[in-house]
Formats: structure tokens, C-alpha cells, sequence
């Protein structure tokens, strides 16, 4: 031990490491950002000694879908993540973001986004990857790393309309991909159900990732359901198989699970993955445990209201032709409208929490005016997400699906978390304590130590992120500190903003972000890799 001593030593702890094997007996001593030395260090001086006898000691979590691009910078604290022993979160998840964007550009997106992602600064530089970086690196509780945005590539070269990416536009948009990857994004993600990421063809994509494959870097996908004759083999999995295969790229799947609808069909779900696999397509997949997912209704609209931006679109709202046949729209095609619950109206907070469904009866009206009223009432800020199913037996299925998918290799977990509104889904709250704890207990197919690998070594390999994801000497001194056995979460769908149990202690880069389960105030997260 050198004569300075450490800054902390994390003292008789059960350490985790990340890899898959065994957990072992040791203390983690830190100096500085790293980690300094394993081993027993019982006798070492120290500034700050943390007690984890009886606990596991294990890399911080790294969460590879957030959607925290605008609360970080409102919120750097960040507790939600936080506290569940999240220390890396991965943005720019679904194309939905704000970078590389001219200022106009991004003050329009900042709009159209606002009932996912909430209000960011409206004057911030967002004009390159290395300016969207720079808000967050030592500004934020954790760590941030960044997909370029399907939807602002975009934007930038063919602005907010339904036209296609080629010529100039086409070799623009690559020039941003490449300044992108080359000032530290760590792929291209896209969300194949928004706009205006769905005006794109298979062609485009494949000629996007090409660029993104030169610098080893990931496609990430929100499979395709909008526009779906765009897409190859009819868009959802097929087409994102194929971009992989065209373009080389490393291809994954974001969110994929199954849902109450297909609840068992675990192999089913990924039969054409899995050939692919064998064929030579690099494919990895995230999910959360949790059997409905959460959005912004602007997805439920025709895809030609969205053309022009927003301004367009609210027009189009107020235009009592254009609402009629918007609501017919919407009543010809499937969709869980009738699950949906609101958790996000900044004007009309105490109809948070209620169901479109019943908004409607309240009313007096069909489910489908009243989501236009609300739309043109908030100015398209608004967010729901989905009813989990009446039936335990099915919910309780979707679970074991969960837990059998994570089990496989190539899976990793995605929170998919959305912080804004009063009742947020819980997974920004509870995703990867239920995992461990809950669900772990519950089913056990997975062991303590894989499902750790599974949050950390797998993404950190997956997504580059170099010294992250392991604890071994000289890496990153991301840590969770926690107790196997008491780790739970709390957050439920009608009670959602409930930080999670056995969870005393997280440090980012080295330094006490998470204290005896209170946050410190430490604003350690870098902007990674």
C-alpha cells in the first residue's frame, strides 16, 4: 500500500465482479477515480471506510435504454437512478434526443419531445455530440454515454417531413454520424415508432449503420410499426436483422420481451434472432421486468399529421376536418388505447393517474376526442403508459419470461425509464431491484452472480465503455454496495416514486454518491466512454 493510504476502502464486503464467477471475500481499496487495490486491507488508513460485511460489493449498474437526456439537466442528482445502483445510463435511446441539432432545430424537438423527456434549458448548445456531452460530464450524479439520435440526423438534413435521405442529404447525414462517433457516441439508436425516425426506408438505415460499424459501434432499435411497407420483410424484426446483415453493424434490440399477449413464448420471441445469430449477425437484447410499457401518445396519430413538426401538427389538432379523421383513423387500427394511464399532463396534473378510458366516460365522449382535446389542452406534452394486465397469472408469466430471457447471454437490462409526470412507470423507480431482489428470489434461474454480469460486463463490453462494468484493480470505482437478501423494490404501478430497499451505498467514479440510502449531493458522473 502506498504511504498516502486510500480515499476509501469498502471493508468486508462479499465482492461481485462483474464477470460471472464466484462471488469472493475481499476489500476494494479507491484512490483517486480507480480502483486502487483488492485484497484484505483491513489494516489500511483510509479517509472514509465503508462497513459491507454481510453485504455485496459489485460494479455499479449500467443502464443501456434511459430516456434522462432533459431531467439530468434539471435533476442531476438524479436519485431514481441512483438509488437503484444505477451509475451508468446510456441516452439518446429511441432517436429521440437532441444532438447534433442547429438551435431552431432543437428548440422544435425539445417541443415535440416534451411529454417523454420533459423541459430542458432552452438555450443550451446542442449543436455536435462533444457539446451535448460536455452538459453532462461532471454535472450529473452518474455517468452518461450516448447514442446519436436516429430523429436528429433527421432533422438536420431533411428537417421534419416525410422525404426520403438520399444524395446530398444521404452523405450529409453520414458526415454527422461520423463527427458523432468520432467525438464519443457509442451508436445509432432509433425508434421505428416515432417520428421522424419512421419516414426512413430499410435502404437509409443500412446506410447509416455502415458508417456506424466503421467505428465499432451499435445499432439500436425500437423495432418498426409505423410505416411498415417501408421496412424490409414488413419492418419489426426482419428489418433490423437485415440492416445488420448489409451493413455490418452490431445490432441490438432494445426493450424486446414478451408482453401479456404473448406471455410464454420466450422461444417464439426469439426464433429469428437467434437464426440470425447463427448465420453471423451480431445481435445483443435489454429488458425491463414489467409487463406494459410507458410513451407519448403522439405515436397513436396518422404519420402524415406529424409532417411539418409541431406546429403543423397542433394545427392539424385544432382543425375539427383533420380531428375527425384522426379519431377514425385511430378507431380502425389496434392499438392499447383503452389501457392507457396518464402520467404526465403538466396543466391538467389531477387527471394524472386516471385512464384515458375513463377521462372519456367522464366526458361523454370517445376515448379518441378526448385524447385530441388533451393533446391540443397540453400542447402535445403529454405522457401515459400502459395498465398492467387484470390477471396475476399472466403477469406472474411475463415475469419468469423476464428472468428466463436475462438469462441468456446476450441479454442485458434496460430500464426504459421515463421520469417526468407525478405516476411515472415503475420501472424509473425499481427496474433493477426487482431484477435482483424480487424476481431473482422468486424464480431463480439465474444465480447472483449472472445477473450481476448481465447489468454490468455485458453492456460495458456490449457498448465500449472501457474500465466500467468490473471490479479489478485499476478499473473505474463504480460500485454497488447492497444486501442480497433484502434487496427489493418498492415502486408499483398506483405508488410508483418508492425508492428501493437494501441498497445502502453507491459510489461513481470513486467518490460516496449514495450514503446509508441517501443521496449526498456528489456530482461525480462523467460523460463516457
Amino acid at each position: 500500500m502506498a504511504e498516502t493510504g486510500f480515499d476509501v476502502v469498502i471493508l468486508g464486503g462479499s465482492v461481485i465482479d462483474g464477470t460471472g464467477a464466484a462471488a469472493y471475500g475481499a476489500d476494494v481499496g479507491i484512490r483517486g477515480e480507480t480502483i486502487a487495490e483488492i485484497g484484505d486491507l483491513s489494516q489500511a488508513q483510509a479517509r472514509r471506510v465503508v462497513d459491507a460485511v454481510g453485504l455485496s460489493v459489485a460494479p455499479g449498474f449500467i443502464d443501456t435504454h434511459a430516456h434522462s437526456d432533459a431531467v439530468l439537466l434539471t435533476d442531476p442528482q438524479h436519485a431514481d437512478g441512483l438509488r437503484q445502483g444505477i451509475t451508468t445510463e446510456i441516452l439518446g435511446q429511441d432517436g429521440l434526443s437532441y444532438a447534433p441539432l442547429s438551435p431552431e432545430n432543437y428548440r422544435l424537438n425539445r417541443r415535440y419531445l416534451a411529454g417523454l423527456l420533459g423541459d430542458p434549458p432552452e438555450d443550451l448548445d446542442m449543436s455536435s455530440v462533444a457539446a451535448f456531452r460536455s452538459h453532462y460530464h461532471k454535472k450529473t450524479a452518474i455517468n452518461t454515454a450516448y447514442c446519436i439520435p436516429h430523429g436528429a440526423i433527421r432533422l438536420e438534413t431533411v428537417g421534419f417531413y416525410d422525404k426520403p435521405l438520399v444524395g446530398d442529404a444521404l452523405d450529409d447525414a453520414k458526415r454527422l454520424i461520423r463527427e458523432g462517433m468520432e467525438q464519443g457516441a457509442v451508436g445509432l439508436a432509433t425508434g421505428m415508432s416515432y417520428f421522424p425516425n419512421a419516414w426512413s426506408d430499410t435502404d437509409e438505415l443500412v446506410e447509416l449503420c455502415k458508417v456506424v460499424a466503421e467505428y465499432g459501434g451499435v445499432y439500436v432499435t425500437h423495432l418498426r410499426d409505423v410505416n411498415t411497407e417501408r421496412g424490409f420483410g414488413g419492418g419489426d424484426v426482419p428489418e433490423a436483422l437485415e440492416i445488420g446483415r448489409r451493413s455490418g453493424v452490431k445490432v441490438h434490440f432494445s426493450h424486446y420481451r414478451t408482453q401479456p399477449d404473448s406471455a410464454g413464448k420466450v422461444t417464439e420471441r426469439v426464433e429469428l434472432i437467434d437464426k440470425a445469430k447463427a448465420e453471423g449477425v451480431d445481435c445483443t437484447l435489454e429488458l425491463y421486468p414489467y409487463p406494459t410499457g410507458s410513451s407519448y401518445p403522439i405515436r397513436y396519430l396518422p404519420s402524415e399529421v406529424n409532417d411539418g413538426g409541431p406546429d403543423a401538427l397542433m394545427n392539424r389538432l385544432r382543425d375539427p376536418d383533420e380531428q375527425r379523421r384522426m379519431i377514425e383513423y385511430m378507431q380502425e387500427r389496434p392499438n392499447d388505447l383503452s389501457s392507457a394511464v396518464f402520467t404526465y399532463l403538466p396543466k391538467n396534473s389531477h387527471l394524472e393517474g386516471m385512464s384515458l378510458r375513463d377521462i372519456a366516460d367522464e366526458r361523454g365522449k370517445s376515448m379518441e376526442e378526448s385524447l385530441m382535446e388533451l393533446l391540443v389542452d397540453e400542447e402535445l406534452q403529454v405522457g401515459y403508459r400502459g395498465a398492467p394486465p387484470d390477471s396475476v397469472a399472466v403477469w406472474r408469466q411475463v415475469s419468469r419470461d423476464c428472468v428466463e430471457l436475462l438469462s441468456r447471454p446476450d441479454y442485458m437490462v434496460g430500464s426504459d425509464s421515463i421520469h417526468v409526470g407525478s405516476l411515472p412507470h415503475p420501472r424509473a423507480y425499481g427496474c433493477f431491484p426487482r431484477f435482483l431482489g424480487r424476481l431473482r428470489r422468486s424464480f431463480g434461474m439465474l444465480t447472483l452472480e449472472q445477473m450481476v454480469q448481465r447489468m454490468t460486463e455485458n453492456p460495458a463490453r456490449r457498448f465500449g465503455l472501457s474500465g466500467r462494468g468490473r471490479i479489478e484493480r485499476g478499473a473505474f470505482a463504480d460500485i454497488v454496495v447492497f444486501d442480497a437478501e433484502r434487496i427489493n423494490d418498492n415502486a408499483t404501478y398506483d405508488d410508483p416514486c418508492q425508492f428501493p430497499t437494501g441498497i445502502p451505498y453507491v459510489l461513481v467514479n470513486g467518490q460516496v454518491a449514495v450514503d446509508s440510502e441517501r443521496c449526498t449531493g456528489v456530482l461525480a458522473g462523467q460523460a463516457v466512454p
